[in-house]
């Protein structure tokens, strides 16, 4: 795994060891970023089930202003931290060890979302379902306005269209894998 472009660009990271975490591949994490590039400039950026931190640290490296990174398995924890350390990343971040549901359940401080990503598991399919009903409904004060919500997915996974506030607006399929993206609709309440 290689960051792909930017400040970082070419650098290498390393990935937890076993099959629990699948890393996004650099081919499917060109492809969201050359869709999210007008975006990521100056951009809030949550890395849902961060894993390595592969996706969180490529926005960054592309000019995201902040990334927040929740993790709750600690040989992806160990090695999302070496990977930043490695790369010299030392500020614009924050590490949350936690489940995503329940850190998305508890009230924050932090600045709100530009864009979201998650990629739980495969064998989890559950918590797609669970984390894009959050994001749609209880946490969506969690989301700036104008945010965007990816999910990587299994291309034969189905994701529903809609999640609460949240409507999925493109789907594109690389491989094996999916990305749906999902904006918040017009009616979504300001925080």
């Amino acid at each position: 795994m290689r960051i792909i472009a930017g400040s970082l660009r070419s650098r290498t990271l390393q990935a937890p060891p076993g099959l629990a975490t699948r890393p996004t591949s650099d081919r499917l994490r060109e492809t969201l970023f050359n869709v999210l590039a007008p975006r990521i400039q100056g951009a809030v950026f949550l890395d849902l089930y961060a894993g390595s931190g592969a996706v969180g640290i490529e926005a960054l490296s592309r000019g995201a202003a902040q990334a927040a990174f929740v993790e709750r398995a600690p040989a992806a924890l160990s090695v999302l931290r070496a990977n930043l350390a490695k790369l010299g990343v030392t500020e614009g971040f924050r590490i949350h060890t936690s489940s995503v549901g329940a850190w998305l359940r508890k009230s924050c401080g932090e600045a709100k979302f530009d864009l979201v990503f998650l990629d739980p598991p495969y064998d989890e399919e559950q918590e797609y379902a669970a984390t894009l009903s959050l994001l749609g409904g209880a946490a969506a004060d969690r989301l700036a306005l104008g945010a965007l919500v990816i999910a990587e997915h299994r291309r034969k996974e189905h994701l529903e269209d809609r999640y609460g506030t949240l409507k999925r607006t493109r789907l594109l399929e690389q491989g094996d894998a999916g990305l749906s993206f999902f904006a918040a609709s017009p009616n979504q309440i300001e925080g």
